[in-house]
């Protein structure tokens, strides 16, 4: 059984979350990218409950709007303090131990940064749709294509973006997510979430606090699957499948054939098998 809870992490920082499993099991906490919320992972949690885990998917940091600061005060939303909440909810829920993580797009930033970070706590790393920032660097500046899949983040910095994600009730991300995949249920979900001024300049604040500065890493050394479709509109070829080389430690790449950004979503059963082999893999 999933049950939303609202955690407190600090005075005025109350979060969203979805929660599933034994609270005694191995913890993996799933980390949602922009344009979606924490239920991009729905499906995968009632799997990975059943197998044992304690899994928690939370509406990151402004998703979750008791966890909200000013959006205008983007310092608040620098990229040190969003990797500080889920480390403060990776010790919610597994005070000490090892856990398991998975990110995507904004939340694989931040995943690869832990893992940089803590490569002790974790037991495996498992990403969708954010390849590794060397790979992604090297892709900027040699693959002609990467920068044009990339324009969003500069355009997500002009002092108009909120009026026009959300205009004609979101038609943006309502075209985009049914161009990459999402079901139209899973985007009213979203869209329940993110589908209004608050919450949407307070994501886009994520872009405004990082700008277009996206600092090195060194190869990480945590075990880590890399899932890639083919159809993502932001990630290329050259992206995903250098990350190969950014990573010292077991590695799996799966490519998913007409695939978009958002696989949990447009695949949860391919994607919930992949997520259950690799923890399987590397138990906590």
């Amino acid at each position: 059984m999933v049950e939303t809870q609202r955690i407190e992490l600090a005075p005025g920082m109350v979060f969203d979350a979805s929660v599933a499993g034994d609270p005694k099991g191995p913890l993996v906490l799933m980390l949602h990218g922009f344009g979606v919320s924490r239920h991009l992972f729905d499906a995968q949690l009632p799997a990975l409950a059943a197998a044992g885990f304690c899994a928690v998917a939370p509406n990151q940091r402004g998703y979750s709007p008791g966890a909200r600061p000013d959006p205008m005060d983007f310092p608040r939303y620098d990229i040190d303090l969003l990797i500080g909440d889920a480390m403060a909810l990776a010790e919610r829920f597994s005070p000490g131990r090892r856990f398991h993580l998975v990110g995507h797009d904004w939340g694989g930033s931040l995943s690869w940064d832990i893992a940089s970070q803590w490569p002790g706590r974790l037991a495996s790393l498992s990403m969708f749709s954010r390849p590794h920032p060397l790979a992604f660097a090297r892709a900027l500046k040699e693959d002609p294509g990467q920068p044009g899949r990339s324009r969003h983040h500069q355009a997500f910095l002009g002092p108009d973006a909120v009026a026009t994600v959300l205009a004609e009730d979101a038609k943006w991300l309502r075209v985009r997510h049914a161009a990459q995949g999402i079901p139209p249920a899973q985007t009213e979900k979203h869209l329940g979430v993110i589908g209004n001024p608050d919450a949407m300049a307070a994501a886009l604040a994520w872009y405004r606090a990082r700008g277009v500065v996206h600092r090195p890493i060194g190869p990480t050394e945590v075990p880590t699957l890399f899932v890639w479709g083919d159809a993502d509109d932001t990630v290329g070829r050259m992206a995903a499948e250098g990350t190969a080389a950014c990573i010292a430690a077991p590695y799996r790449f799966v490519e998913l054939p007409g695939v978009g950004h958002y696989a949990p979503d447009q695949q949860p059963e391919v994607v919930t098998g992949l997520l259950l082999d690799w923890l399987a893999a590397h138990p906590a």
